[in-house]
């Protein structure tokens, strides 16, 4: 029999925060302490989900064991359409939400609704991998756009204007950022508001970090400053509410104009070609957005401590420099000495010292710039660790 050969469309497929992962296996086979600061999923370190979500899915056991509404629950679009409301998104409903099966499924069902082969979207620079890598899959461009790193990695409106085109559908903003913990100012996002409404774009918020911001920093929803533009608002109970394995996830719809209609029906065709949503998930959700919520001071605090410490320890060493970041839990640390790419930078630090961190690459950055992203969520005994581990690297291998 033939070999059996997969579809062009995925060959140019990559997410960076996964594909360093088996070489760090391959370092621990041979003995080496790994020290992972390459994903974001606050369970690894020293996180537990809030007790109560737990606690409302033993209470739904029976509801639970057979098939939901492929949208979701009642209940739990009811909780998303709350929660919207609370950000300050006006006249969202339970007909405006639909549930999915974490975040990253909301981002690829949105997308598939949209884009024909050929249009493009325009994407932050540096991003998450996963909607350029949906973007390949539907043989459309990643129009990517800059982030200023000198103006705390904020978006160049400037040079968003300049990369539209007849074949432009939607921009991306993701706020806080992932990777760089930027968070956005209300000038900011109103700026690219204008831009998408005076070309006809599509808004997609990608907004998972919301209530993960430092230093009194205030969160501002898209779709509560667009008055007049469309904006699919992306979240999840994966990160604010320390759930990453639940996979619950959403979308919900800001539409003035009445223009999302025939694409949010889109959307739903394809929710329900899966049949239904994970059901369990759901009571956790919606006990997630309408329940306590204290757990998000104490998870900000124990971060807003590692992220100091982070941002203290980076810039301390000798050829890196970097922003401080406000929001989320990562950092993107900047590589300011020569070096072929910062692929290759990531992997010999990985072989040679046991840190994962991932490359810049994998995330987007200036021609000519080379960084790679940290995760903080580790405590600061592992960060301390690590970070002098790359000290001493950076000052052996390319400080000589």
């Amino acid at each position: 029999m033939n070999k059996i050969i997969p579809a062009k469309r995925t060959q140019n497929i990559r997410h960076a925060t996964r594909d360093v992962v088996p070489i760090a296996k391959e370092v621990e086979k041979s003995g080496k302490k790994v020290l992972y600061l390459n994903i974001g999923d606050p369970m690894v370190y020293d996180f537990r989900t809030p007790e109560h979500m737990w606690q409302a899915i033993f209470d739904n056991k029976k509801k639970a064991e057979g098939y939901t509404d492929s949208l979701g629950t009642a209940g739990a679009r009811s909780a998303v359409a709350a929660y919207a409301k609370r950000m300050g998104a006006p006249n969202v409903s339970q007909e405006d939400v639909i549930t999915f099966v974490g975040g990253s499924e909301a981002i690829l069902y949105s997308m598939q609704a949209l884009f024909n082969q050929g249009e493009n979207c325009l994407i932050p620079n540096p991003g998450y991998s996963i909607f350029t890598g949906e973007l390949s899959f539907l043989e459309c461009e990643a129009n990517e756009y800059y982030l200023d790193e000198e103006n705390k990695w904020s978006p160049d409106v400037d040079h968003i204007e300049k990369k539209i085109n007849p074949k432009t559908r939607a921009i991306v903003v993701i706020n806080p950022n992932n990777p760089t913990g930027a968070v956005y100012s209300k000038s900011s996002l109103q700026k690219i508001i204008d831009v998408a409404g005076a070309n006809d774009l599509l808004v997609y918020a990608d907004e998972t970090y919301d209530q993960l911001l430092f230093d009194k920093e205030k969160f501002v929803s898209m779709a509560s400053i667009a008055k007049d533009v469309p904006v699919i608002s992306l979240g999840s109970i994966s990160k604010n509410y320390l759930a990453p394995g639940f996979r619950g996830g959403w979308i919900y719809r800001h539409d003035p104009q009445n223009v999302l209609s025939d694409y949010f029906e889109a959307v739903k065709k394809f929710s329900r070609l899966r049949l239904s949503t994970v059901a369990p998930v759901q009571y956790a959700m919606e006990a997630a957005l309408n329940g306590p919520q204290g757990h998000i001071k104490e998870t900000v605090a124990k971060l807003e401590k590692r992220r100091d410490f982070t941002y203290k320890r980076l810039n301390e060493i000798e050829g890196l420099s970097c922003v401080k970041p406000k929001g989320a839990f990562y950092a993107y640390p900047k590589l300011e000495f020569e070096l072929k790419s910062d692929r290759e930078f990531v992997i010999e630090l990985l072989k040679e010292t046991g840190v994962l961190v991932v490359y810049g690459e994998g995330f987007g950055q200036k021609p000519g710039t080379h960084h790679f992203r940290v995760v903080f969520l580790p405590p600061e005994q592992t960060l301390a660790e690590a970070y002098d581990k790359i000290e001493k690297f950076i000052k052996q291998k390319y400080l000589k």
